[in-house]
């Protein structure tokens, strides 16, 4: 098969930005290339135009594009040449895109379209309680229309998406992200820093880092020689319209607390595995997401984590036996699971290799690709 992925992040020096998203595309298409197939990854909003190999997987930077008025459209349908284009040239028989943004709404592509749910803005706001734009709910619900079928990394986002969506009779297929649990390697887990809490991710609120402070602040009554590091790109706060939500967090913590926390930013994700190795825990209290992809890397580095209790993360491991599960607003709930943890070591280790094997078993991106793979044939097959 030659399949097309449309992306607007992938991770690639070149490229403006790349999160979760971009890591588990990348993960996706390389895995499809080791399968036999062509993989054509279409990457927008770029600084300009370049056509790149990775590790056999042909990517294509699109420019981003400004226009006196339109820009919505007119943007959505100069993707649409180039993509249709590609499709004709390189005989692509199938697309998959974003749901973000819906940014597929006003193409009309030469090959079946399905839609990846990594999670609309109406999901989140849907998550996060909050209200939408009128237009974005449009846009979202357009790029819907157009797709054959769906894949989403989990139950609990193809449920949230098909409700919201009203996607009754519409094909969707979970499939998780994957990881590329080999390169994610942690020989001696038994060696970290005591006491050490680990938060990886964007510094938003969505992924629940108000809630983390606190929780640490109550745990440090406890335990006062904790210490927890923050690593991620740093983000806007959507609820105060600050530009940073970094130094909003610093304004309700304590000099004596403010001490015990270590705020890098953003490091090279080649540098991520070394501050996972060195953590005791980690610590993802999430209040939305459409799976996690810092749990699964956290997990196979053999970390216990203590993460939401929400839908994607009980589909993730096994409260208890792979991690913990606990809602982001039970404060006290988390500080006694941590305190338990850091106060009995082999618990910890023995938490922590049940999470590497959980992720071995249900997340290994080769296997994962299979079911992509199969996937994909099946509409191309139906088409």
């Amino acid at each position: 098969m030659t399949i097309g992925l449309l992306t607007p992040e992938y991770p690639h020096p070149l490229c403006k930005a790349s999160g979760g998203i971009g890591s588990s595309i990348q993960n996706s298409a390389r895995d499809l290339v080791a399968l036999g197939h062509r993989v054509v990854v279409f990457v927008y909003g770029q600084r300009s135009a370049q056509v790149l190999d990775d590790q056999g997987v042909q990517l294509h930077f699109i420019p981003f594009k400004k226009y006196a008025f339109g820009g919505w459209y007119f943007y959505r349908k100069f993707i649409q040449r180039y993509v249709n284009n590609c499709i004709a040239n390189q005989q692509i028989q199938l697309i998959e895109a974003p749901d973000w943004t819906g940014i597929t709404a006003c193409m009309r592509l030469n090959a079946p379209l399905v839609i990846r749910f990594h999670g609309t803005d109406a999901y989140f706001c849907h998550l996060e309680s909050r209200s939408q734009k009128l237009k974005n709910f449009i846009f979202e619900k357009w790029a819907m229309r157009g797709a054959v079928a769906f894949s989403s990394p989990t139950h609990f986002a193809a449920e949230i998406t098909q409700f919201i969506f009203r996607l009754k009779g519409k094909k969707i297929v979970i499939i998780p992200n994957g990881i590329v649990v080999n390169q994610f390697v942690n020989p001696n887990p038994e060696s970290f820093e005591p006491g050490l809490l680990l938060y990886f991710g964007t510094l938003i609120r969505k992924k629940g880092v108000f809630e983390l402070v606190e929780i640490f602040k109550q745990l440090l009554i406890k335990q006062p020689n904790a210490r927890l590091v923050l690593v991620g790109a740093d983000a806007p706060d959507i609820q105060t319209a600050a530009h940073s939500t970094w130094h909003e967090l610093q304004k309700n913590i304590p000099a004596a607390v403010l001490d015990r926390i270590q705020y890098t930013g953003k490091v090279p994700y080649e540098q991520m595995q070394a501050y996972i190795a060195q953590a005791h825990l980690c610590i993802l209290p999430s209040l939305a997401e459409t799976q996690g992809m810092v749990t699964l890397e956290a997990m196979a580095m053999q970390k216990p984590v203590l993460t939401s209790n929400f839908g994607w993360s009980t589909e993730l491991l096994e409260d208890g036996i792979s991690g913990y599960c606990i809602h982001p607003k039970n404060h006290a709930l988390y500080v006694q699971k941590i305190v338990e943890l850091m106060t009995d070591s082999q618990r910890a280790i023995h938490m922590g290799k049940a999470a590497r094997a959980m992720v071995e078993q249900n997340f290994d991106s080769k296997t994962i690709s299979i079911q992509t793979s199969n996937f994909y044939q099946d509409i191309i097959s139906n088409f």
